[in-house]
């Protein structure tokens, strides 16, 4: 069983509270773990790369020039990998990244994700309340009275955010903000600090704790 600190808007505590579900086992969690962020970072490749073959290189029907008396290595075509703008040996053609993982092991892996990071993560009650229009400063401000260093790579995790949120959080380049139903391993394990509101939290724990 994993706790979390909770502490209100103003940063003062209030306790802790427990997060129990099934996580994946010492010794094969680190594997886990592992092959998810494989599996995320490989299916956002598009594979577009794409270059010509000698094949698919225009023109080339006539040979350069002669074959006799110029001193020259002979040359039947332009297309050839050895010149210039001719074809390309071996290179990159489209393909699928796409790695596959089963339901249970991506859930197993992200229940795992957030059990791990417990000692990171802050759960906020009362998530910007007083806040009635967009303020970067009453966020950064917020986030020191967590006790979170200025330039630390912070994810905040909340249920439905409002546009005052949003507006508040866009412009802070080590802040990624989330919706509690889109988590995902890399942004979990890659942030300093994780930072929750408190009805996000219990949306966590429906969501993802059924197995």
């Amino acid at each position: 069983m994993a706790k979390c600190n909770v502490r209100d808007w103003q940063g003062q505590g209030s306790g802790t509270t427990d997060l129990d579900w099934p996580v994946a086992r010492e010794e094969s969690a680190g594997d886990l773990l592992q092959r998810a962020v494989v599996r995320q970072l490989a299916n956002r490749r598009q594979g577009t790369a794409h270059t010509l073959t000698r094949s698919e290189v225009r023109g080339g029907g006539r040979k350069p020039y002669r074959q006799k008396g110029t001193g020259r290595a002979r040359q039947g075509s332009i297309r050839t990998p050895l010149r210039p703008g001719g074809g390309i040996v071996f290179g990159p053609k489209p393909r699928d990244y796409t790695l596959a993982m089963n339901r249970k092991e991506r859930r197993l892996a992200l229940r795992t994700a957030v059990s791990s990071r417990c000692d990171q993560t802050t759960v906020v009650t009362g998530f910007g309340e007083g806040m009635d229009q967009p303020r970067t400063r009453d966020i950064v401000a917020a986030l020191s009275r967590l006790g979170i260093e200025a330039g630390s790579k912070v994810l905040i995790i909340l249920r439905q955010p409002s546009d005052t949120i949003r507006l508040s959080i866009r412009n802070l380049a080590t802040v990624t903000l989330m919706e509690a139903d889109q988590l995902n391993v890399f942004d979990l394990l890659h942030a300093d600090h994780i930072v929750i509101s408190q009805d996000a939290f219990q949306t966590i724990q429906e969501v993802y704790g059924d197995g």
